[in-house]
């Protein structure tokens, strides 16, 4: 089946730049932002009760964007001043570049991989064991940092800053899509609750991440595209390289 409708779950870009509307125009087809979650804010009053002093950390850990608007919202609702010395390891590059939204970012010290794959974050996270890390993290917490960081003997506490709950579709919302990508594994528990008797058959499905990977595999869906990878870092070049090569298929 020739790929036409590609549903990215997540926020549209707001500056109205991004790859994937390049690869749209490229290949003719059709790309919808509609994210299968949302996050909503956990208050000041309620992450006290954590008893996490942000103060108390060297380092801070962060897996998403969400994850670096949360923190700073939560550091300025506390009135904490962060020092200057305060390192930052970021999963990806995009991530990372992120950060230039609160700190100027070439005075600071932030670490990332470069196939935004967790392995490669505690390779650099190793080099750093005399820092203290603080992990942002939503309230469902990822499984798989947590056995890096017991695997690493990595001092740290987890911090949850935000909530992921599903963004669920209306009754009148178009649902009808050739392929689907998911970044999160609460995309997926999203795509079920919304639509129970999902069947896949000829839907394309692709993700970023390993845990995501696990989700639609524990789904029993069938996972067409994985990023990131050594040639593919990211999702939207994973996913060129993909419509290309479908768009080929289908011509023979």
């Amino acid at each position: 089946m020739k790929i036409k409708r590609v549903l990215v779950s997540q926020p549209k870009p707001e500056n109205g730049k991004s790859p994937y509307f390049d690869i749209a125009e490229k290949y003719n087809i059709k790309i919808d932002f509609r994210p299968f979650i949302k996050v909503d804010p956990i208050l000041a009053k309620e992450f006290r009760l954590q008893r996490i002093n942000i103060l108390d950390y060297t380092a801070v850990v962060f897996t998403s964007r969400h994850g670096i608007d949360h923190f700073f919202r939560l550091v300025q609702e506390m009135r904490i001043n962060i020092s200057e010395d305060l390192k930052y390891f970021c999963i990806s590059e995009t991530v990372a570049f992120y950060l230039q939204k609160y700190i100027q970012f070439r005075k600071r010290k932030v670490f990332y991989g470069d196939t935004g794959k967790m392995p490669e974050l505690f390779q650099i996270i190793s080099k750093h064991l005399d820092e203290k890390f603080l992990v942002v993290m939503s309230d469902k917490h990822n499984e798989e940092i947590l056995g890096y960081l017991d695997q690493y003997k990595v001092k740290h506490g987890i911090a949850s800053m935000y909530r992921t709950v599903s963004n669920d579709f209306g009754p009148d919302e178009e649902f009808n899509y050739d392929m689907l990508l998911f970044f999160s594994p609460q995309g997926i528990a999203s795509l079920l609750k919304n639509f129970p008797n999902f069947e896949q058959n000829e839907i394309h499905i692709g993700c970023l991440g390993l845990s995501t990977a696990q989700a639609i595999r524990d789904a029993n869906l069938r996972l067409d595209l994985e990023a990131p990878t050594k040639e593919f870092t990211s999702m939207a070049m994973a996913l060129e390289h993909y419509i290309k090569e479908n768009h080929k298929n289908e011509k023979k």
